[in-house]
């Protein structure tokens, strides 16, 4: 069973371990199930890939690997600090709050 995780798809986080430690990226895709996240230009690992239809050169490509959701920090918009993520319930719908400055997360 795959438990909620605080960072979404298209938020900004820093990561805070592992060889990109100290980096700030845009977050392209949350693997929920494994509680991971794919990070834009972070993690980036070589795969062989055979020639394809879509790819007929085939090749190495650098492409990104997925990150443990640990290792990484949501950065607040309002604040542009990496913070831990609160929740808050707002008429009735759940929402994300920054714990440093205390300012809603969501649009």
């Amino acid at each position: 069973m795959a438990s909620s995780m605080s960072i979404r798809k298209g938020d900004t986080v820093k990561v805070i371990a592992g060889k990109d430690k100290g980096k700030t990226a845009k977050v392209l895709k949350t693997l929920p199930e494994s509680r991971r996240v794919i990070v834009e230009r972070v993690n980036m690992v070589k795969k062989a890939q055979r020639p394809t239809n879509k790819q007929p050169q085939g090749g190495i490509l650098e492409i990104e690997a997925p990150l443990h959701v640990s290792n990484v920090m949501l950065v607040c918009p309002a604040c542009s600090q990496p913070t831990r993520v609160g929740r808050a319930r707002e008429d009735g719908v759940r929402i994300r709050v920054c714990k440093k400055c205390n300012k809603t997360i969501d649009k």
